[in-house]
């Protein structure tokens, strides 16, 4: 459903993470080092849609020769937790791509992770679906405190 007119987030007083995951073709031709890598994370995805108190709180994703998960979470302890879990999905993978690809350089990996709370991250959003922050947290119309980048950034209301 699209929201017509500019609507922003409100973060929980405790924060959230957002999350960047994805990895590259370095070389295409390589099937047989690229399949393995990038059929993990739909598992991945999987195990965390029947788990929610994991804390992974949704995301979107980009595939190219570059692949984008965006994805939020209620907390880097969560996601960290997650990551490490003998019992989740994800450090087999880990395992199996280092043993795979390690460092031959045919399957590129990366990650980045950034804590987002009150006052410390702004965002804006027009005719849109409830999406990123607004579509994981709390999603909100823009009022007269909430109409500048500045406004947002300067209160511990919405982003």
């Amino acid at each position: 459903m699209v929201f017509d007119g500019r609507w922003t987030a409100r973060l929980p007083e405790e924060g959230g993470a957002v999350f960047l995951i994805g990895m590259r073709f370095n070389k295409p031709w390589r099937v047989d080092k690229w399949f393995p890598v990038a059929s993990a994370m739909p598992r991945m995805l999987v195990h965390l849609g029947k788990h929610p108190e994991l804390g992974f709180l949704g995301g979107h994703s980009w595939f190219g020769r570059t692949t984008i998960l965006l994805s939020y979470w209620r907390s880097a302890e969560d996601l960290i937790n997650f990551a490490a879990a003998k019992e989740a999905p994800h450090l087999e993978a880990w395992k199996a791509y280092n043993r795979a690809v390690g460092a031959d350089g045919t399957v590129g990996v990366w990650h980045e992770t950034y804590l987002v709370s009150p006052g410390k991250a702004e965002v804006i959003y027009a005719n849109m679906p409830a999406f990123g922050l607004a579509g994981a947290f709390s999603h909100e119309p823009v009022t007269r405190d909430s109409n500048s980048s500045r406004k947002r950034l300067a209160t511990a209301g919405p982003v």
